[in-house]
């Protein structure tokens, strides 16, 4: 089996990331890896039909970076308080595909993620993240459903 030296856990803030991250951080204690957690903002491409000043969109994903980075400190030392092997990141983007850049940037040996994050329509106009990532690694993919822990 290959070594497992680096683990990226993607994470929402939600519930559910409260209980798949005790997995990633066990595995990285078991494993003496370092743990990257990693939170998406949804870039706004996709409102590129509808006329909005450039100048307006890069203002509100800076904004929403900044109180992404603030939710990230605040989730770090709520639930992973005493690990120190640890890197956090908030990159904007379309979600599977800033994952499968950082897996290839940082030579990720496994991803752990929640299996259910999303809800309802965002779910349905976005599709299964989990399910993208699962299809795309470049790596091993461990789910969690979290309504089962």
């Amino acid at each position: 089996m290959k070594e497992i030296k680096k683990i990226l856990c993607p994470v929402d803030f939600s519930e559910s990331s409260k209980k798949i991250v005790p997995y990633a951080v066990t595995l990285a204690e078991k494993f003496n890896a370092k743990l990257y957690l990693v939170y998406v903002v949804e870039g706004f491409g996709h409102f590129v039909g509808f006329y909005i000043p450039q100048d307006s969109i890069a203002n509100f994903e800076a904004e929403v970076s900044r109180g992404a980075e603030k939710n990230m400190q605040n989730f770090v030392e709520e639930h992973l308080e005493g690990f120190k092997n640890l890197e956090t990141r908030v990159v904007i983007g379309d979600t599977a595909q800033e994952i499968n850049q950082l897996v290839t940037a940082e030579g990720i040996d496994l991803i752990v993620m929640g299996t259910h994050g999303r809800k309802g329509l965002d779910k349905t106009v976005f599709g299964s993240v989990a399910g993208q990532i699962v299809k795309t690694a470049h790596c091993p993919v461990m789910t969690v459903n979290p309504h089962k822990v």
